[in-house]
């Protein structure tokens, strides 16, 4: 029986890599759609054709195939959805493959957004039409992660040609929005899909990232007050101008003092992740060039680690304790306190290192000629929805491409789609056992 159910598992690799011009075609067809991340009131663009083509081909392998458009975030939003988005023309579709019983579910995972292509004049080639060269697929979202999705795909394909009917059911979902906000993901948490445990087809580098960051955005405010630059101020006291753009040196300051103590903190020190940390990311004031700036906004973008909890509450608190703090040694900030907004929270997450899952994938990744380690993703990425709230351990795992993800003339590796393609149809049947085996 063990030398037969070999004899499966190379028939199976041996299948996925015969498919290899039909992966490319598939990238190909997901590359051409333009499904460029969104800001709340963007209209749709390529969404429901690209999530169409991914409903039919899986729906000809005999999937059950749930294609909906959830309803809007309304006009607050949540804790981990942004205001005012809506989801016409970008449905979710989840794909379901039932097994015979008695084995684990999986869950396959993929986003379709990918980031713009700007500035465009920079590519070698059209990046919403693939092109081969050198073995690399070239456009946007090859790697980051039309390429990966495809590669859940061909897995599922390759399964079902052969024949082989698995024990435990697979979920494929393939979701809008995870570039913008994880709002793709949680909608589809909310409809209740779960698995035992699951994977993600982020470009990895076949590494198990088994963590990942939480982000926090707070917008600050610093107050001045207005006047003309070019006539003598007297005191505040006394009515005068106030420089709200100055008072943003200790604000800087303190960042910096922060920044350099989290490196070395104890609770910022992670297995896999780097420490959190914060990057002034925006900034604008004033009104004209010969007035005194009233107002000064500052966006922050500040990391955190799983341990300090899913809303990152003592994190905020930390921020504003020590920004305040050191603000309001200016006597006018303290009278006139900077003011913080918070935009949703992306949270961050982790599974152990030896969930069996992990292991499996690992194992069988070496096994094909992909040895690696451990790693993490120091952003955020939609396995931590899933992890945290859909009651399903998820990690991400692929080919090599985070290196040119969002850059001009993003590409993957052909070959490497082929391998985790490979990788995740053996580890589907090792996960979900195979009838008869």
């Amino acid at each position: 029986m063990i030398d037969r159910y070999a004899k499966i598992e190379e028939k199976v690799i041996e299948r996925v890599r015969e498919a290899r011009d039909e992966l490319a075609d598939l990238v190909g067809q997901l590359v051409a759609c333009d499904t460029t991340a969104r800001d709340a009131g963007d209209p749709a663009r390529d969404e429901d054709k690209l999530q169409r083509v991914v409903a039919h081909r899986l729906r000809s392998l005999g999937a059950v195939i749930d294609l909906w458009e959830p309803e809007p975030t309304g006009s607050k939003g949540s804790q981990y959805e942004p205001a005012n988005l809506d989801f016409v023309g970008r449905p979710q579709c989840v794909a379901r493959m039932a097994g015979d019983g008695g084995g684990r579910s999986l869950l396959l995972l993929g986003h379709i957004d990918a980031v713009g292509v700007e500035p465009r004049e920079q590519w070698h080639s059209d990046p919403f039409t693939l092109v081969e060269r050198d073995g690399l697929l070239y456009g946007r979202g090859t790697a980051d992660m039309k390429g990966g999705l495809a590669a859940l795909m061909l897995a599922l394909q390759v399964l079902h040609q052969t024949g082989l009917r698995l024990r435990g059911d697979i979920l494929l979902a393939s979701v809008t929005d995870e570039e913008s906000s994880g709002a793709g993901g949680w909608a589809v948490v909310k409809r209740g899909y779960h698995a035992d445990a699951g994977i993600c087809a982020e470009p990895t580098g076949f590494e198990p990232w088994i963590a990942c960051r939480g982000i926090l955005k707070p917008r600050l405010t610093i107050h001045g007050r207005a006047g003309h630059t070019q006539e003598p101020q007297p005191d505040w006291r006394a009515g005068g101008a106030v420089n709200a753009i100055d008072k943003l040196v200790p604000v800087l300051t303190e960042i910096r003092q922060l920044n350099a103590e989290w490196k070395t903190r104890s609770d910022m020190q992670h297995e896999v992740l780097a420490p959190g940390d914060i990057v002034p990311v925006l900034i604008d004031g004033g009104t004209w060039d010969v007035t005194y700036p009233a107002f000064c906004h500052l966006t922050l973008d500040a990391h955190y680690l799983p341990v300090h909890g899913t809303s990152g509450a003592a994190i905020k608190e930390e921020l504003m304790s020590r920004i305040n703090g050191a603000a309001e040694s200016d006597l006018w900030v303290k009278e006139h306190p900077i003011t913080w907004e918070w935009e949703y929270d992306v949270p961050p997450a982790e599974i152990p290192g030896d969930h069996p899952l992990v292991t499996l994938t690992l194992n069988t990744g070496a096994e094909l000629q992909h040895p690696a380690k451990l790693g993490g993703l120091n952003s955020w990425h939609d396995a931590a929805t899933f992890t945290l709230f859909g009651h399903t351990p998820t990690f991400s795992y692929g080919a090599h491409g985070m290196e040119t993800a969002h850059a001009v003339n993003e590409r993957v590796s052909l070959d490497e789609l082929v391998d985790s393609a490979a990788i995740v149809a053996l580890v589907a049947m090792r996960w979900c056992g195979v009838v008869g085996s």
